[in-house]
């Protein structure tokens, strides 16, 4: 299967579940669309990542779920939207955040994340969605992803995800893994994941190599891995015309007016897909006509 895809995965006679993914294109369309610096490139990247491998554990079809990951960093708020079948979206707050490297010669992601909460909330078709949330504990958010299945829904995980950016600014590479432990799982199988894990090299060189997702759960678990799933990632987002002006029409007398008062025109900006909609003043006089 060629460009962006997810796989979800079994090994250890079911006692391990595993997910990997490359979001390579993905993170690019992201990064055309809403112009990121590098940082906030592999922030947001990183989150997507992780995103599009949790809407492989939905099991509904119309299953979504939305990542907010709040600190009090320069970044701002990162928001991603997923579902369960490979369509992801997201932004971050202030996309043009530059700060020098860290210690390691890597970009900041922590520093521009900073200190805060990640939350997740998961829309099952319930008369109320699941909501999880647990503090950052690192900023770099592959940590703070394995706390938060760990934490929150109580299934011992290793989270590993990034975002290779070249000089220019460009995507070379992205994707990353979850892998799951469950119940009965034998203790030597963890030590042996947790070895292997630590001597991986980067997943982003894995993927720039052209190691694919199947590969890299086959490296990382060095066993026998039985996929089960697989899935095409792509960027979507639901904004149109159509919900824009449903939006519009559904807005009250006085802020219609108000709008036509003070800009003569109604503007609306996607934040998920930073797409411009503008409404001119003789369809906003039209709805106000409609509702007098």
């Amino acid at each position: 299967m060629s460009g962006d895809y997810a796989v979800r995965a079994t090994a250890e006679g079911g006692s391990l579940r595993a997910f990997a993914a490359r979001t390579t294109d993905l993170v690019k369309e992201l990064q055309r669309r809403h112009h990121t610096w590098p940082v906030a490139t592999a922030a947001l990247g990183r989150t997507v990542t992780v995103g599009a491998m949790m809407g492989l554990m939905l099991k509904g079809e119309r299953d979504r779920l939305t990542i907010q990951i709040k600190g009090n960093g320069p970044l701002g708020q990162i928001v991603v939207d997923a579902d369960s079948r490979g369509h992801v979206r997201g932004y971050v707050d202030n996309p043009a955040v530059d700060l020098p490297l860290n210690a390691r010669g890597k970009l900041d992601v922590a520093g521009a994340v900073g200190e805060g909460m990640l939350y997740v909330v998961k829309d099952l078709g319930l008369k109320e969605p699941y909501r999880g949330s647990v503090p950052l504990i690192s900023g770099e958010l592959g940590e703070d992803f394995t706390y938060y299945f760990t934490t929150s829904e109580q299934i011992p995980s290793a989270v590993g995800v990034g975002v290779l950016v070249d000089r220019d600014g460009s995507v070379l590479a992205s994707g990353g893994f979850i892998l799951q432990v469950l119940p009965g799982a034998d203790d030597r199988v963890i030590t042996r994941l947790e070895e292997r894990i630590a001597a991986l090299t980067s997943v982003t060189d894995r993927i720039q190599s052209g190691v694919t997702p199947e590969d890299l759960l086959q490296e990382i678990i060095g066993a026998d891995v039985q996929v089960l799933q697989r899935q095409s990632l792509g960027f979507d987002c639901a904004c149109s015309p159509d919900r824009i002006h449903s939006l519009l029409k559904s807005m009250g007398k006085e802020e219609l007016s108000g709008i036509l008062k003070e800009q003569g025109q109604a503007e609306v900006v996607c934040h998920f897909c930073n797409e411009r909609y503008v409404v001119e003043r003789e369809k906003l006089e039209e709805w106000l006509g409609e509702q007098t």
